[in-house]
């Protein structure tokens, strides 16, 4: 249920309404093709999750030893929902409040994210995660297409003559999450006993220590070392597509609500298509083999993206049609769909295969590391390079991650992980 009621803010906030908010509106530097809104926008999602990656290790390590995940959880939840209804303030103009409610809000969002992983070990075993973590993003993909559908229907358009209703998607997303979470709080259970620390320490200091030993674990887990490498390339390039798709829609493709709407509702429902389907594959035929089909998916989407405007052209010009780029751009959202939720949750499921037993919140502190220093890569790399060259042709970017992501998930041998990850116990 946790994965069903946050997805209401990663779609609502960062993909589908707000960003597209933010930088045309709040920002609204249309004059430069909102290249500095766009840059704001990506600096802002970099810097929460820099943030994630200065404590999440830590984090994992002592929530392993207090047996605090539920806690913990409970205290991101609190303040993501207090942060996003919080957005509602924010005018035109008024861009560093913002700016600012979006890092605090991304920050808290993206630990929640890290802190409910650690559970997948308690309530899944090794042969199900894979259907296990693809129900859970299934069930969020669900939960957005409700919350989001919901809100464009009664909102509206994002626009600055509109600007008094849409501004309420902030509260909005707050309250699909206040009120869909609390069954979470209300079943799920700490499994895990609280450890006695050694003598004369505390836990900043110990969760600092458990982090280099978790760095030097990657050394004997090779597998789960490089696997880190490839899904911090993937992320990069997820992260891209998340912050961006509708950006990209309404700045490139000049797209109108009905498309806009179309193309929401189709990501939505091939997204968790994608994710039960695959995560049936994945116990079947291997996390590793799935993760790696997702990466082609994905390369192949983003250069259908990227080419979008001039393949319609071209195809108008060789059939005598009058199609519009909006409805061609709806094709490259259906193979975007059916990878995004798959290609996170095989993952995740990675992770929690590698991980060595009783340790699980700490590498999955590690997951979170990964894939948030990916995210915060991947935007400042973009936001810089859309301010040079423009942002359809920085989308390629993508492309380059999620090639180079496959070609590094070459050397990583799923069943040998899995061995030395059983292996290495405390």
């Amino acid at each position: 249920m946790f994965d069903f009621a946050n997805q209401a803010y990663t779609l609502l906030i960062i993909t589908v309404i707000y960003g597209d908010l933010f930088t045309r509106v709040i920002v609204g530097d249309a004059g430069d093709d909102y290249r500095l809104g766009n840059l704001l926008w990506s600096t802002a999602l970099a810097l929460s999750y820099l943030g994630v990656v200065a404590t999440a290790p830590v984090f994992g390590a002592v929530m392993d030893y207090a047996a605090a995940k539920r806690r913990f959880l409970f205290l991101s939840y609190v303040t993501t929902v207090a942060a996003t209804a919080a957005l509602y303030w924010v005018e035109p103009g008024y861009v560093v409040l913002g700016f600012v409610l979006i890092v605090l809000s991304s920050y808290a969002y993206s630990m929640g994210e890290a802190f409910i992983a650690g559970f997948l070990p308690d309530i899944a075993g090794p042969q199900e995660m894979g259907r296990v973590s693809g129900l859970g993003w299934s069930l969020g993909y669900l939960g957005g297409l409700f919350a989001t559908a919901f809100t464009v229907l009664l909102l509206g358009e994002v626009s600055k003559e509109n600007f008094d209703r849409i501004r309420w998607v902030g509260p909005f997303a707050a309250a699909f999450f206040l009120l869909c979470a609390i069954p979470t709080f209300l079943w799920l259970r700490e499994r895990g006993q609280p450890r006695r620390l050694p003598a004369g320490q505390g836990y900043v200091r110990l969760g600092i220590q458990r982090v280099g030993q978790t760095v030097r674990s990657l050394g004997y887990l090779r597998d789960l070392g490089v696997f880190m490498i490839s899904l911090l390339m993937a992320m990069s390039g997820l992260a891209i597509v998340i912050a961006y798709a509708f950006i990209y829609g309404a700045q490139v493709i000049g797209w109108d609500e009905r498309a806009r709407l179309i193309m929401f509702v189709v990501t939505q429902f091939s997204a968790a298509a994608g994710a039960i389907g695959f995560g049936v594959i994945q116990d079947r035929f291997g996390a590793l083999r799935t993760y790696m089909v997702t990466l082609v998916m994905w390369v192949a989407a983003i250069l259908l993206i990227w080419v979008t405007p001039e393949l319609t052209e071209w195809l108008n010009r060789w059939l005598g049609t009058e199609w519009q780029a909006q409805y061609v751009f709806l094709t490259a959202g259906v193979a975007a769909g059916l990878a995004l939720g798959s290609c996170q949750s095989a993952g995740r499921t990675l992770v929690g295969l590698f991980a060595p037993p009783g340790r699980a919140a700490e590498f999955f502190g590690f997951w979170g590391l990964a894939t948030k220093l990916a995210a915060a890569f991947g935007l400042v790399a973009v936001g810089a390079l859309q301010a040079a060259v423009g942002l359809q042709s920085a989308i390629l970017l993508c492309a380059v991650l999620f090639a180079g992501a496959l070609v590094v998930a070459w050397g990583v041998d799923e069943a040998r992980g899995r061995a030395r990850g059983q292996a290495l116990v405390e």
